[in-house]
């Protein structure tokens, strides 16, 4: 497909936001905890339904065109994710997790929901790529899943009849982050242990590793409803939960290449922004306006080189991805 990129100057901010794709189709990147942009900044998968069914595309960043990448029967849009070699994306469609070659696009089953079994949306890959975390549930009961990629093996972490979401595997270790209830978990590859994080009072909204998987970096949501949303760090092998900032009611975030700076979407109606959080001093700056129905759809990310970010708003028609350079604001960090 051609670029369908558009520049403007967002209207509070006056700083300049790309348009990547066309509001006509709906267009959105992947679950927040994923790779969606490649380690070089020159591309990007995301799903669009630019054919009238979700499919995966890739999308060069320099040229803005893109090409289809999948013929899906029932894509998830949020599994979508690069693996670490960036030489194949790993996806879920019609409950079989695909791993697809990106030169030639040849695709290979690794591992089929079972029967009963529906699986959730969204899903990770490890840092090496050993091994792929997903969740699967039968009515009100949830499994965690973990599915060696060489041979679909699999071994099933955790168990609940409530719901669980969001896996994030370790980096460097061996067990899975994943979100149940109102808090954040820990389970270890091997099974042996599963233990719920004593974090901070109130609800766990997201979480994820620190760039060297010390700690988890979490939106906490106070008991209080008059405090503000705010983040904090845990660190799962001293059990030591500590205030890093409080936010403008943040409902999603992602932090650069070293968590120096935070990149949040504000759930307020009143100031729909994109905004940075610079950790030491614990001051935000707006970004730009997202004005998105859902303040969720949102979801921003940093490059993994910390110079752009990049988030999805319906505040055009349907859903778009947008994209920001911000070389002058915050540092380049190294690539991972």
């Amino acid at each position: 497909m051609p670029s369908a990129a558009v520049k403007y100057l967002d209207r509070s901010t006056e700083f300049e936001v790309v348009r990547l794709t066309d509001p006509a189709v709906s267009s959105r990147l992947p679950a927040s905890y994923g790779r969606s942009i490649s380690r070089r900044s020159n591309f990007l998968v995301y799903a669009s339904d630019a054919t009238g069914h979700m499919e995966a595309y890739r999308m060069d960043l320099k040229n803005g065109t893109s090409r289809q990448l999948t013929d899906a029967d029932n894509l998830d849009p949020a599994s979508i994710t690069l693996t670490g070699d960036e030489r194949s994306f790993c996806c879920l469609d019609a409950g079989r997790l695909l791993s697809i070659n990106l030169s030639s696009l040849r695709a290979r089953e690794v591992y089929k929901i079972p029967q009963g079994f529906v699986a959730d949306s969204g899903m990770s890959i490890a840092e090496d790529g050993l091994f792929a975390a997903l969740v699967e549930h039968k009515g009100s009961h949830y499994r965690l899943q973990l599915i060696r990629m060489a041979d679909g093996s699999v071994v099933t972490l955790a168990e609940a009849d409530e719901e669980i979401h969001d896996p994030i595997p370790r980096p460097k270790r061996a067990s899975v982050l994943y979100r149940r209830g109102d808090g954040a978990w820990l389970a270890n590859y091997d099974g042996q242990q599963n233990y719920r994080m004593r974090l901070a009072d109130g609800q766990t909204a997201q979480a994820l590793w620190s760039p060297d998987g010390r700690s988890v970096q979490y939106l906490n949501y106070p008991t209080e409803t008059r405090k503000l949303h705010n983040l904090r760090e845990f660190v799962p092998d001293t059990n030591e939960d500590s205030a890093m900032a409080d936010t403008s009611q943040f409902i999603g975030f992602d932090r650069n290449g070293d968590s120096s700076v935070f990149v949040g979407a504000s759930g307020s109606k009143a100031t729909p922004h994109v905004l940075l959080l610079v950790r030491v001093v614990k001051r935000e700056l707006t970004l730009c306006e997202h004005r998105a129905s859902d303040p969720r759809l949102v979801a921003p990310v940093f490059a993994p080189n910390s110079q752009h970010i990049y988030f999805t708003s319906d505040q055009h028609g349907k859903p778009a991805i947008y994209s920001m350079a911000i070389e002058k604001l915050v540092s380049e960090t190294e690539n991972p």
